[in-house]
């Protein structure tokens, strides 16, 4: 067995995301049949407890709509150049001993992901992206603002053709990992309902008070 956690975007003055985490039975393994089980289960054990419009965000979703909205797929602009989002987030990381590295923003994320990781740059410190720095804490606010701000001109077409209640993310365990693309996209509608979009899109420091006054 598994717990996992589902999003939804938030209606009240307070919060930008809920979450509620259901147990199911976990599918062991990394085929991607594997990922496809343990969504349909998670998906499962929330429509039991009430949750009936859920989406899956990630490359290994069912639904077209949730592998476009997945990290992998997404592009951000920087600088007037459109590159992988998750290839830009892994860019701007700034090591005790290396970084930023806007060289691999060109990388597909896999790469990116693959050129950090078998680095030995040290710790973690902060981010840097178009002159600026920004924070390790909150500590997914870098992330969840990057792709917030990838999607902010495509708001009214996501507010026309996006009509899910709930979003789920199967790669992501919290007890392990810190960044979610469901987490964020919940946030991102949130945002939207509440007319904040582009207020946050354009700076980051907005964004990291609403999460701060959670």
């Amino acid at each position: 067995m598994a717990t996992r956690p589902v999003f939804f975007p938030s209606s009240d003055e307070i919060h930008l995301v809920h979450e509620r985490s259901f147990e199911f039975p976990w599918a062991s393994g990394f085929a991607e049949v594997q990922k496809k089980k343990n969504i349909d289960a998670l998906h499962s054990a929330a429509r039991q407890r009430g949750v009936q419009k859920i989406l899956e965000i990630s490359s290994k979703s069912s639904e077209e709509l949730g592998r476009k909205l997945s990290a992998f797929s997404l592009k951000i602009d920087i600088d007037g150049r459109k590159f992988p989002l998750e290839s830009v987030y892994q860019g701007s990381k700034v090591f005790e001993k290396g970084g930023p590295f806007p060289e691999i923003f060109d990388l597909s994320p896999r790469e990116a992901k693959r050129f950090i990781r078998e680095a030995d740059f040290g710790k973690l410190v902060k981010f840097e992206l178009e002159g600026q720095t920004f924070p390790l804490s909150p500590m997914n606010a870098f992330y969840d603002w990057l792709y917030i701000r990838s999607l902010a001109d495509h708001a009214e077409w996501i507010s026309r053709n996006v009509h899910y209640e709930a979003f789920t993310d199967i790669e992501f365990n919290p007890a392990k990992q810190v960044n979610c693309q469901a987490r964020a996209f919940a946030e991102y509608l949130t945002l939207l309902k509440k007319g904040k979009l582009s207020e946050v899109a354009n700076d980051f420091s907005v964004f990291a008070k609403m999460i701060r006054a959670i």
